[in-house]
C-alpha cells in the first residue's frame, strides 16, 4: 500500500510512529505491507520517493526541529495539490490544519486525490463538517474510499462503532463531551481553581492553543456533531447552522450551585431528530451525577448513543493526542487494505 501523506504535524508524526512501531503486525496480520511515497508539508518540507521514504529516518529529522530535504529521495518542488496530481499513491492521508468555515485547503486536497484515484484518510473536520455528501459521493463514483475516523473522538472509534456495530439500530440522539480541553478545564475549576487558571494549566499541558477560541468557544465540537449530523442523520446544515455556546460563562459559583443540585457542568454537543428536522447544539449542561457523562472528568471524550433497540451505549475514550489520533488514521488504513 503506497502512502501520501499531506501534512506531517502532530497526526502525520502518530501516525508514522505507529506504522514503524507496528511494520511486523500490519503485516502478518492483517497483508499491510506499507511503503510511503511521499510526504508534504509545509514547515518540514516536501520529498517523494517512488522507492519508499524511511519513515524512521523522517521522524528523527522534525523531531529535532530539523526539516525532511535531507532524506533519500529528492526534494519536491511544488504545493501540496501538485504532489497529490504527480505522485502514484493508493491512500493519500490528509492531516493538515482545521478550517471549519472554508474548509480549505483539506477540501481540495482530498477532491484532488480522489479525482486521481486515491483513497482518503482524513483527520481533518473541515471537509467533512461542509462538505461530507459532495465528497463521498465522488468517492463512490470514482470508487474509493473516503474515511474519517479521527474526526469525532481521535482514537476512540466512535464512527466505525455507528457503522459496524450499531448497524440495524435507529439511533435517536447522539449527545456527549467532545471536546477534552473544556472538560478538563472544568474538571479542574470544580476542584476549586478559577477559570483563567485552568486555562493556562490547559495551555502548559498542551491540551489549549495560545489562542482557545476554538475550544472554549464550542467551536471544535461544534464542527464535530455536524459531521455526526451528516453521517448519522443525512442532515444538510453547516457548523454555524446550529446553535452554540461555550463555557466562557461559567464561574466558580455557578459550579458550586450545579454541585449542591448533584449536577455537574459538562460542555454538551448533541444531535438528535425531531419528526423529519434535524437539530444539533453545544451548549454547557447540568448533567445528573448518575448520568454516564458525568463520571467523566479531565481530558476524556464520552458520548451517549440512543438507539431503539440497545436503548443508551456509551462510548469513553482519549479525545486527542498525538498517539490516539494517529491510531484513528491506522484504523481507516486497516479498513481499506487489511485481510483479517
Amino acid at each position: 500500500m503506497r502512502l501520501l501523506f499531506i501534512g506531517f504535524g502532530t497526526v502525520g508524526q502518530g501516525l508514522a510512529e505507529l506504522l514503524v512501531r507496528k511494520k511486523e503486525l500490519l503485516s502478518n496480520t492483517y497483508g499491510l505491507n506499507i511503503k510511503v511515497v511521499g510526504i508534504a508539508d509545509k514547515i518540514k518540507g516536501s520529498v517523494t520517493n517512488p522507492e519508499g521514504l524511511n519513515l524512521s529516518d523522517a521522524l528523527e529529522k522534525v523531531s529535532g526541529g530539523g526539516n525532511l530535504l535531507d532524506l533519500p529521495g529528492g526534494k519536491f518542488e511544488g504545493e501540496a495539490l501538485d504532489m497529490i496530481q504527480q505522485v502514484e499513491a493508493d491512500v493519500m492521508l490528509e492531516a493538515t490544519y482545521t478550517d471549519i468555515e472554508t474548509g480549505e485547503p483539506a477540501t481540495s486536497h482530498i477532491r484532488k486525490a480522489v479525482e486521481s484515484g486515491m483513497h482518503v484518510v482524513t483527520t481533518n473536520k473541515g471537509p467533512v463538517a461542509l462538505h461530507y455528501k459532495d465528497l463521498k459521493e465522488l468517492a463512490e463514483e470514482k470508487g474509493v474510499r473516503f474515511l474519517f475516523e479521527g474526526t469525532v473522538m481521535s482514537g476512540t472509534p466512535l464512527i466505525n462503532f455507528i457503522r459496524e456495530n450499531l448497524a440495524g439500530c435507529d439511533i435517536q440522539e447522539i449527545k456527549g463531551i467532545l471536546n477534552g480541553t473544556t472538560n478538563y478545564i472544568l474538571t479542574r475549576m470544580e476542584e476549586g481553581i478559577s477559570y483563567e487558571e485552568a486555562l493556562k494549566k490547559a495551555q502548559e499541558l498542551g491540551y489549549a492553543e495560545a489562542v482557545p477560541d476554538a475550544d472554549v468557544l464550542g467551536w471544535d465540537a461544534l464542527a464535530k456533531v455536524t459531521i455526526l449530523a451528516k453521517y448519522v442523520f443525512e442532515a444538510d446544515g453547516k457548523p454555524f447552522d446550529y446553535p452554540c455556546e461555550g463555557i466562557t460563562g461559567i464561574t466558580a459559583g455557578s459550579i458550586t450551585e450545579a454541585k449542591a443540585r448533584n449536577k455537574r457542568f459538562k460542555l454538551i454537543g448533541k444531535v438528535w431528530r425531531e419528526g423529519s428536522i434535524v437539530k444539533a447544539s453545544v451548549a454547557p449542561e447540568e448533567i445528573d451525577l448518575t448520568h454516564p457523562l458525568a463520571s467523566i472528568m479531565g481530558a476524556t471524550n464520552a458520548v451517549t448513543i440512543t438507539t431503539d433497540a440497545l436503548g443508551d451505549v456509551t462510548v469513553v475514550g482519549p479525545g486527542a493526542g498525538k498517539e490516539a489520533t494517529g491510531y484513528s488514521m491506522l484504523v481507516d488504513l486497516i479498513a481499506i487494505g487489511g485481510q483479517k
